[in-house]
């Protein structure tokens, strides 16, 4: 598997001069025993203390101070990665969750906790419903439900782009039958809770070895998928978006419950509503 090259800047314009409060930078990769940070570097105009920590999902947390007034913000990471995730992964799920429904362990499931729960209200269960149709029988294999639904979730939803913050609900996004690649991920992770599998919300970056691919078409993009917990093979990542399974083509930043907690860049600034006049982001992925 090749190295990769990835850059990340984002741009805030200001009509006036603006203090600007702390910044929350979720931008360096997790690394894992399918990916390996080689160098990591972070810049940031105007100049600001930067203090690292990890959060309670184990993410690199920098939060970045600043003093004085400024017209402008950049945020910008480079960094070098070794991806060497297989490209026909094999999961040594455990014998006794190999077939759905399968019971976590207790000590997973306190673990597990919010995320095998659903976070979206449903209140007369439109989503386990239609979730449910993916069950053809009791028990049945748990890879191939995992991969149906996550098929299922391809074929009903259109991949697009969507610029705008926020993210659709999931019966939102399956009501209006498109989305983006984080408006998909949510849904597909709402619809694996509702089954009572553990799921979590992963940003970070998509390496287009196939121009097939999407989420991640031209500049200014980052990409989302879920990773599900089986017992025995562990997270298993899911891009809905690309009807695959496996890491070979993701590079993961952040990993947690809800997709608002795995943004880039958050923060605030002191002025007046309208001062915020131009947002852009520009990310490349290459072989290094």
């Amino acid at each position: 598997m090749p190295l990769l090259n990835i850059s990340h800047r984002t741009e805030y314009r200001y009509a006036a001069p603006v203090a600007l409060g702390p910044h929350r930078l979720m931008l360096r990769p997790r690394e894992t025993n399918e990916l390996r940070l080689l160098s990591f570097e972070l810049e940031l105009s105007p100049k600001a203390s930067v203090a690292w920590a990890h959060d309670v999902a184990g993410n690199s947390i920098a939060t970045a101070g600043f003093s004085g007034l400024t017209d402008a913000l950049v945020v910008e990471s480079r960094m070098i990665v070794d991806l060497i995730a297989p490209a026909w992964p094999v999961f040594d799920i455990a014998a006794a969750a190999q077939h759905y429904p399968f019971r976590y362990s207790d000590e997973d499931w306190i673990d597990l906790g919010a995320l095998a729960r659903p976070q979206y209200v449903d209140v007369v269960g439109r989503l386990s419903d239609w979730v449910e149709g993916f069950v053809m029988t009791r028990p049945t294999d748990t890879l191939s439900l995992l991969k149906d639904i996550s098929a299922g979730v391809s074929a009903r939803i259109n991949y697009q782009s969507r610029e705008v913050e926020g993210t659709q609900g999931p019966l939102e996004t399956l009501d209006r039958g498109w989305g983006s690649c984080r408006d998909i991920a949510v849904l597909f992770a709402e619809a694996v809770r509702t089954l009572g599998f553990g799921a979590r919300i992963v940003s970070g970056y998509l390496w287009i070895a196939s121009t097939k691919l999407l989420g991640s078409t031209g500049a200014g993009s980052t990409h989302a998928w879920v990773e599900v917990f089986v017992p025995g093979a562990g997270w298993i990542a899911f891009d809905p978006t690309n009807r695959s399974m496996g890491s070979a083509n993701l590079v993961p930043v952040a990993a947690a419950r809800h997709i608002s907690q795995v943004a880039p860049v958050t923060g605030s600034f002191q002025g007046q509503p309208g001062d915020l006049v131009a947002m852009k982001v520009e990310v490349a992925v290459g072989e290094a």
